[in-house]
């Protein structure tokens, strides 16, 4: 069997300019980044013509969902029904490539290109954004050492380095010693790019004036009366604005198919609103007739975010989402161990179905249509499949089968066309959001953990406590809320797997991203600045005969 690179090589890709010509960009919107790749103008986010299709998933697996797959998949479909589609998709994390995912563009036969270097350094709009945050940590540092000798302006400094890998030992340092010309000692940390605020507003702003507000409205910093520090306080809000500005722009790849793609931000939904950039998404509905986006994880967090923040900001409305499944995450959920995750389990995939009932009943609740897609596997067994078929019929749920992976475009046909059907003729209503903005900042997350996690509780710690009452006094209770937990389990336990019963969720703090627009709830112990695991995937990556080698 061909590796996922080895499928992507094989496919001879269309000029960049031939793409664009087909959605009708015009020549001087577009800015070719080589032969297969361009920056797009994001002044071509105008009048919305497309209709919005949302894929999410069950609760994630270390065996992965393959929620890119089926995205890229169902574009792929879409095309072979003779429909207009784009889809707009995040971009990679270096992290996680080098560590366990090794590469994040779909698989198999539905995959957007070019691959590598969409793994790796696409546009460099990764690298805009953490030289942005850690410019702007540098001029709060010169600040404070500048006033040194009238008295630190500081009480506190808020804001992080950033960096987009995945490093452990950054977590906790000490910066600025070696003696009194070297800057001010202090404890601080990394977080990791895709869980920075500057990501997070990047990707929320839909337009350059919007970005800039944003970018003034950062909370860097808490003076020695107690009140935020502002960027726009500290004049810095232009020149952060100047190395984002071309990062703006939304990329434009192509599929494995030469189907269109739209790639812009990347923020992890465990940790961040786990959504590609707005503006991106605006602009492929302006040149789309069907859009497909995906949101990170679960549906717990990444479609929630989605719905809460991303659709609650922008103005945006999914006329369906896609639910995807496989049956190697439901049998685990159903209780069967790693090893077994395979092999035929019919009883297995029947326990674990209640994890897909829980996230289908919650996108129900926003109002959503929900298509269930099995994303299928080569070992997949027929009897399994003809028993989550019924199971979606008794639920009065439409369910398709995914195989693009083998297939491409004509495994994901009979998704396409029940996708379609279900937009077309009985989309979604209007969005039911979680909570209401003008709701306390504990009673939001109550009601996420509550509605969402189906939790029975919620326990603060003081300095989450601590972080609301000042958010409260500034001004800022109004925000929408962004939970930081685990993936693996509606609870802040990963272990937890299948769905978690009588539990509690517990805050451990809330920090304000004043710029971004929503207040960041860290349930349990979640880390912003993930770790390599014992074997990163970044030592089976090479060069070979100019090659590059090890993404998948």
């Amino acid at each position: 069997m061909q590796s996922d690179l080895e499928i992507a090589r094989g496919v001879p890709l269309k000029p960049i300019q031939e793409i664009a010509a087909d959605l009708g960009i015009p020549d001087e919107s577009l800015i070719p980044f080589g032969k297969t790749k361009a920056k797009i103008s994001h002044q071509l986010a105008s009048k919305e013509k497309g209709k919005l299709i949302l894929v999410t998933a069950i609760s994630p697996t270390k065996a992965g969902i393959g929620k890119t797959t089926t995205s890229v998949g169902l574009g792929l479909g879409m095309a072979k029904l003779g429909k207009q589609a784009i889809v707009a998709l995040r971009e990679p994390s270096l992290g996680p490539c080098f560590g366990m995912k090794g590469g994040a563009a779909g698989g198999g036969h539905a995959q957007v290109l070019p691959m590598e270097e969409i793994n790796l350094h696409f546009t460099g709009d990764f690298h805009a954004i953490t030289t942005a945050n850690n410019t702007l940590a540098a001029l709060i540092d010169n600040h404070a050492y500048q006033q040194r000798k009238t008295g630190n302006p500081f009480r506190e400094i808020l804001w992080k380095r950033v960096l987009d890998v995945n490093d452990r030992s950054l977590r906790h340092v000490v910066t600025g010693l070696g003696g009194t010309t070297h800057g001010l000692p202090r404890e601080t940390g990394f977080d990791i790019t895709p869980a920075s605020e500057m990501m997070a507003i990047l990707c929320l702003a839909d337009s350059l004036e919007d970005l800039r507000s944003r970018i003034d409205n950062i909370a860097v910093a808490i003076d020695h009366d107690g009140r935020y520090v502002l960027v726009r306080d500290l004049g810095f809000g232009g020149a952060l604005l100047a190395l984002l500005k071309d990062a703006f722009d939304p990329n434009l790849v192509q599929t494995t198919e030469n189907t269109p793609a739209i790639i812009h931000g990347g923020p992890f939904a465990n940790i961040a609103h786990g959504c590609n950039s707005l503006i991106a998404t605006k602009t492929a509905l302006s040149l789309a007739d069907y859009v497909i986006t995906e949101a990170g994880f679960g549906a717990d967090l990444g479609a929630e975010k989605f719905f809460d923040l991303k659709c609650r900001i922008g103005g945006l409305s999914p006329k369906a989402t896609v639910l995807v499944s496989t049956s190697q995450a439901l049998k685990l959920h159903g209780g069967i161990e790693v090893p077994a995750m395979s092999d035929p389990n019919l009883d297995g995939i029947k326990r674990g179905v209640a994890n897909l009932e829980r996230h289908l009943v919650n996108l129900q609740n926003f109002g959503q249509k929900v298509i269930v897609a099995f994303n299928r596997y080569h070992f997949d067994q027929d009897d399994e499949i003809a028993f989550l078929q019924e199971w979606c019929s008794q639920k009065g749920v439409r369910f398709a089968v995914n195989n693009s992976f083998a297939r491409g475009g004509d495994g994901a046909i009979e998704l396409a066309e029940t996708v379609a059907s279900v937009v077309d003729h009985e989309p979604s209503g209007p969005l039911t959001f979680a909570y209401e903005l003008e709701d306390p900042i504990e009673t939001k997350i109550k009601k996420i953990v509550r509605k969402i996690y189906g939790g029975s509780g919620v326990h603060f710690s003081e300095n989450a406590l601590s972080s609301i009452r000042r958010a409260r006094k500034q001004g800022q209770a109004n925000l929408p809320v962004c939970i930081a937990k685990t993936q693996y389990s509606f609870s802040d336990d990963p272990t937890r797997v299948g769905v978690a019963t009588n539990f509690s969720i517990r805050i451990e703090e809330v920090i304000l991203n004043r710029g971004a627009g929503f207040l960041v709830a860290v349930a349990g112990e979640i880390m912003r600045m993930p770790g390599l695991p014992k074997t990163p995937q970044a030592t089976h990556i090479d060069l070979v005969d100019g090659q590059i080698e090890g993404l998948s």
